[in-house]
């Protein structure tokens, strides 16, 4: 499991724009949140800087924030002191999750923002999956989003440089990633992710962090959310698509 500790203080470079206010990040589910009651309890385990968390607290619900990375659920916390939102926040790694919650605790858990690729292998994703699906309240349900793998890797190895400055806190920037693609699926697979900052004398400060990735094929997941306990109830999939959507639900 990798960690974003260098990337975490320049993160929302890596959030479109129109998903950097909380209230608009959590609109982009507000057909998967119209089930829940008015005070749900909601798990984001892959939070990020924590705007979807401070967006789903300003909804009412009672939300927990968690991450693998110190400097993501600190960032989180800091986010949640500014809006006034109340979120929990707790450095965790999915495998600790059944450390800090019981079983059948949460209405909804959501592992957004392409995070499953980070748990090692297929062991690792299914340890994953498990201790989501356990925080589960039966009939409750796991919201996922993913890279379609399958186009990531007919790509190949590559650099992708940013084609525009993006602004963030009145800065400019421009995102790189370098991919590494293994020769197999199972195999430890790179990103390099790099954001090169222009200040207003046009000097030029990149911060950057290698992140290994274990890359899996759609029906794979599928399989393995079935084992779990957890059935597909929506899902988004196209081999043409960037990215997509899954809601599970808890059997």
């Amino acid at each position: 499991m990798t960690g974003y500790d260098v990337l975490a203080e320049v993160y929302e470079w890596l959030i479109s724009d129109a998903k950097l206010p909380p209230a608009e990040f959590v609109a982009s589910y507000d057909d998967v949140l119209g089930v829940l009651p008015s005070n749900a309890q909601v798990l984001d385990c892959s939070c990020g800087t924590g705007q979807l968390a401070v967006g789903l607290a300003g909804r009412g619900m009672r939300v927990v924030a968690t991450d693998a990375s110190e400097a993501m659920v600190r960032r989180t916390a800091e986010l949640s002191e500014e809006f006034g939102a109340s979120v929990r926040t707790v450095r965790a790694n999915w495998e600790e999750l059944p450390d800090h919650f019981q079983d059948n605790t949460f209405d909804m858990v959501f592992c957004v923002g392409n995070s499953l690729h980070h748990a090692t292998g297929a062991t690792g994703r299914g340890a994953a999956l498990e201790s989501m699906s356990r925080l589960l309240r039966p009939g409750g349900r796991l919201v996922l989003t993913s890279r379609t793998w399958e186009l990531v890797r007919s790509r190949g190895s590559r650099l992708e440089i940013g084609d525009r400055l993006v602004r963030r806190n009145g800065r400019d920037a421009v995102v790189v990633y370098r991919w590494e693609i293994a020769p197999r699926w199972e195999e430890e697979h790179h990103i390099e992710i790099a954001i090169a900052e222009v200040d207003a004398t046009g000097l030029v400060l990149v911060r950057s962090e290698v992140l290994s990735c274990w890359p899996y094929r759609y029906e794979e997941l599928e399989v393995d959310l079935h084992r779990v306990g957890l059935r597909t109830e929506q899902s988004t999939f196209g081999l043409e698509a960037e990215n997509y959507r899954v809601v599970a639900s808890k059997v």
